[in-house]
């Protein structure tokens, strides 16, 4: 059976920022978040300079090339900052996080570094009857190098991982899902994930069957919860052929 998609992006600049410094793609293969590090010098800029680094991979890719077609892609975004840093000089220092996905057939690949999260909902046998929300990636965050973290007074929320320009360290966690027909994933920033409860995402990603609906019913949530940072959204529906 052949697959389709359908999908759609919404971005909001919360409550508390003066300006948006997330970025997203939402093409025919290509799905990508990017969210420039607050408090650094231009996260904006350095969240439209990966995406738009992005935007010549949105094309048909044999399923087995996926994840060395997301390598490359990652790392030709880095060194697009590594170059925009170079032709101007002030901006140095800024970063931002990346979440992408390339969708061919009945398979997706997955690519992440930072905070900036994918989701998967998908109908299964859930204790409560409703279809689940598996999270795809990890953040990349001090907390989750430490062991026992939770025991760690005052450890600090800090990325242990982004993009930058440099190469150490920037290497993004790579995974592939194959889809079936009912698929829902959800890509974000983590002004969503950091504020809206994972049980009310739910609820939201299943309130609808438009993937537009959704995105604005999952922006909306986290306006309500305080809208503290920029909140990007890409709800991404696999059909049946």
């Amino acid at each position: 059976m052949s697959l389709t998609v359908t999908a759609a992006a919404r971005t909001h600049v919360g409550l508390v920022r003066r300006r948006n410094e997330d970025a997203f793609y939402c093409g025919r293969s290509l799905f990508a978040v990017a969210d420039g590090l607050g408090g650094h010098i231009a996260g904006d800029v350095a969240s439209n300079t990966v995406i738009d680094a992005l935007r010549s991979y949105d094309e048909e890719t044999v399923a087995a090339d996926l994840l060395s077609v997301l390598g490359r892609m990652v790392f030709a975004a880095n060194q697009s900052l590594l170059e925009k840093v170079e032709a101007e000089p002030e901006s140095a220092g800024m970063g931002t996080t990346l979440v992408a996905m390339l969708l061919t057939g009945s398979t997706a690949a997955l690519a992440n570094i930072g905070d900036s999260r994918a989701y998967l909902f998908r109908d299964g046998d859930t204790a409560d009857g409703k279809p689940e929300m598996i999270p795809i990636t990890e953040d990349h965050i001090y907390g989750n190098l430490v062991s026992d973290a939770g025991d760690v007074p005052n450890l600090p929320p800090k990325m242990s991982r982004f993009l930058d320009g440099r190469t150490d360290g920037r290497s993004p966690d790579l995974n592939v899902r194959e889809t079936q027909a009912g698929d829902r994933f959800l890509l974000c920033s983590d002004g969503l994930s950091a504020v809206v409860p994972p049980d009310l995402m739910r609820e939201a990603l299943r309130s609808s069957t438009d993937p537009g609906d959704a995105a604005d019913h999952l922006v909306s949530l986290a306006i309500d919860h305080g809208g503290p940072d920029n909140i990007t959204v890409i709800v991404v529906d696999v059909h049946g052929g």
